[in-house]
């Protein structure tokens, strides 16, 4: 059996002259959990469509559980789940109704009253969908993804919606699919969620890639090089270095005193993901900024 579930190379997405997704590479290994983040706009969902089979690519190879997602026979369908970012599904049917009628679709369902006690259903079984909460309405997505027990997960913001405690017990529920050997790519803006969730993480930004890595030394050496950081002179100075303390001490020294405020930070994840992005957002003002603008009125470059 292949050790990787998803293979992407080169990707690309383009709608016109706007690149969307561009020369997007990554692989999952089997039972893995990669978290895909990235500001509104970066190519996260798109990328994510493109691999469930839902949105043509406009270049690059990708290969999901050993085949092709755009040309795939209904058969690899039924091995992958799927939670896209919102579906909005409304209508008369109750939520054990609806629930038991998707599982219905896949040869070895998951319980359907199991699956609705472990997303925090069980109170609002009997309801109907149109009666439900934005955030209940998302709790069933998450349901129909995993109802088929899919060796493939693809989860774009799931927990969009959800309370503090449900998300916390939604984060068990992933837990026990990864443990069962589900392999789950996973999209957040909460990067506490990556964090708990995933074994490695990408960050994508202007639809590139900017890195990729585990969780623990994501970013590499010197991204995880303690900062310090102190006022001086009306404004806030920072300097990273392997040696926090010895700058701090001389940066003391130089000022004749420790200055007012002065601190060691040891970057988190957060901090690493929004230097990536902050990057990336730098190097499209660039792009802008370097692009010639052509007048309708005028037809000249200026």
């Amino acid at each position: 059996m292949d050790t990787q579930a998803v293979r992407v190379e080169g990707l690309h997405k383009t709608y016109g002259d706007r690149t969307v997704v561009d020369g997007v590479s990554f692989d999952i290994a089997r039972g893995e959990t990669l978290a895909l983040l990235g500001p509104n706009g970066a190519g996260k969902s798109t990328t994510v469509e493109i691999l469930a089979g839902f949105r043509r690519r406009t270049g690059g190879t990708v290969e999901v559980l050993g085949a092709d997602p755009e040309t795939a026979d209904t058969a690899l369908r039924g091995r992958v789940g799927v939670v896209a970012q919102s579906t909005g599904r409304t209508g008369p049917l109750t939520v054990r109704e609806l629930i038991r009628q998707f599982a219905g679709l896949f040869p070895h369902p998951r319980d359907a009253d199991e699956l609705i006690a472990a997303v925090g259903l069980a109170p609002h079984a009997r309801r109907r969908m149109a009666k439900l909460s934005g955030g209940l309405q998302r709790r069933v997505d998450v349901a129909l993804g995993i109802v088929g027990q899919p060796e493939l997960l693809f989860l774009d913001e799931p927990t969009t919606g959800f309370d503090p405690h449900a998300r916390r017990e939604f984060w068990d529920l992933i837990r026990c699919l990864k443990d069962c050997g589900t392999t789950i790519l996973l999209t957040t803006h909460q990067l506490d969620e990556a964090a708990q969730l995933a074994d490695r993480v990408a960050v994508i930004a202007a639809g590139r890639l900017r890195a990729i890595g585990p969780v623990s030394g994501f970013g590499g050496p010197e991204a995880h090089l303690p900062i310090v950081r102190w006022h001086e002179g009306g404004r806030t100075r920072e300097e990273r270095t392997r040696h926090p303390f010895a700058l701090a001490d001389s940066v003391a020294q130089r000022l004749g005193g420790s200055p007012d405020e002065i601190e060691i930070v040891r970057p988190r994840l957060e901090d690493i993901y929004l230097d990536l992005v902050g990057d990336a957002a730098g190097e499209a003002a660039d792009d802008i900024a370097a692009s010639p603008v052509v007048t309708e009125t005028e037809g000249a470059v200026r």
